[in-house]
């Protein structure tokens, strides 16, 4: 009978444990790993998505999911449709865009739940302008990026306030601000909650600006969403469902404790103002989370008709490519229960 040299006997034990599962790994290695892209910088509402990493929310799913700030809903949508992320934070429209404009694209995104049932997109003034509706701004003299939300939907807005003979300067989002304050331009569009604090944040009192939200003139878009590449969610639609109970839970936890909320905001990004934050989370919370909408259909869910209307006025105000599919865009059948998703038994405590 041969002896076995100590090398290959170590290597046939290595071997045999391995068949027997003794050497698994560990158990973080089981999990699924997401890479997730905000819309924007961290600010109070990246909260809604840091609280359930910080509160293990995702590792109890098995999921490990690391969250990057974004730069724009355009630019994380186009992430995540090149795989350099696997789901995002962004606008429905700018996926609806991407989608008609794109519509040999190998990775389109779909959305996959609603967070901001109504767009929080905004024309915001100062009084002195003698701006008090949105017929006011006919004739005048409006700014924003590009690509903001609400200079993008303007056509929608203008058509339903017949508001006509707008010009538009364009800029970089930290000058809009800046310009409306030393009357460079008359309004600007722009998220409510952002804009309305960032003026403050120029010496502008609060009672001093008049904010026209997109909802509550006629506008009713949703606004933004969790996304998902179609590779990944084909690939891991176990994981998908994972992330969005986790996540609904993380947002249960900011609605009861706000203040906490913002604090991992604040360990995340240091040179935050905490107090700041906690309002702009607050606001986005009564704007565009907790709303009567988002009530009524359910958070995370849709309605099929004022979809498919967004849809149609996206197309018309983008002027896209193509017309756009409601029904490629979103897919809902990953929604924890709706009992899991009433937020506003939280929001009561």
């Amino acid at each position: 009978m041969s002896v076995l040299s100590p090398i290959r006997r170590t290597a046939m034990v290595l071997a045999a444990a391995s068949t027997l599962g003794l050497l698994a790994s560990p158990a973080h290695s089981q999990e699924t790993p997401v890479k997730f892209q905000l819309d924007w910088r961290f600010e109070g509402p990246a909260a809604l998505f840091l609280a359930p990493v910080a509160k293990g929310h995702f590792k109890a799913e098995k999921l490990d999911v690391t969250i990057d700030a974004g730069n724009g809903s355009g630019g994380t949508v186009t992430r995540v449709a090149s795989g350099t992320y696997d789901m995002g934070f962004a606008d429905l429209a700018a996926l609806m865009e991407f989608h008609a404009n794109n519509p040999t694209a190998p990775n389109k995104p779909v959305a996959v739940m609603m967070v901001y049932n109504n767009t929080p997109a905004a024309v915001l003034a100062l009084k002195k302008s003698g701006i008090k509706t949105p017929a006011d701004l006919s004739g005048k003299k409006l700014g924003a990026p590009v690509f903001d939300a609400g200079r993008k939907a303007w056509p929608i807005f203008a058509k339903a306030n017949g508001v006509s003979n707008v010009t538009w300067t364009a800029m970089d989002p930290p000058l809009r601000e800046t310009m409306l304050v030393r009357g460079d331009i008359d309004a600007i569009t722009g998220f409510s909650f952002t804009s309305l604090l960032n003026l403050e944040a120029r010496g502008v009192k609060t009672e001093d600006v008049v904010v026209l939200p997109y909802p509550a003139h006629g506008v009713k878009l949703y606004g933004n969403a969790i996304i998902v590449g179609e590779a990944f969610l084909k690939k891991n639609p176990e994981a998908v469902k994972a992330f969005l109970r986790g996540f609904t839970k993380g947002v249960k936890d900011v609605i009861a404790d706000p203040k906490a909320g913002v604090d991992l905001v604040k360990a995340r990004d240091g040179i935050i103002n905490a107090d700041l934050e906690l309002r702009r989370l607050k606001l986005a919370l009564e704007a565009s989370v907790l709303t009567p909408d988002a009530r009524a259909e359910g958070f995370g869910a849709v309605s099929g008709p004022r979809l498919s209307l967004m849809a149609s006025q996206v197309a018309d105000a983008f002027a896209t490519k193509e017309r756009i599919n409601p029904d490629a865009v979103w897919n809902g059948s990953f929604l924890p229960p709706a009992t899991d998703r009433n937020l506003f038994a939280t929001a009561k405590k």
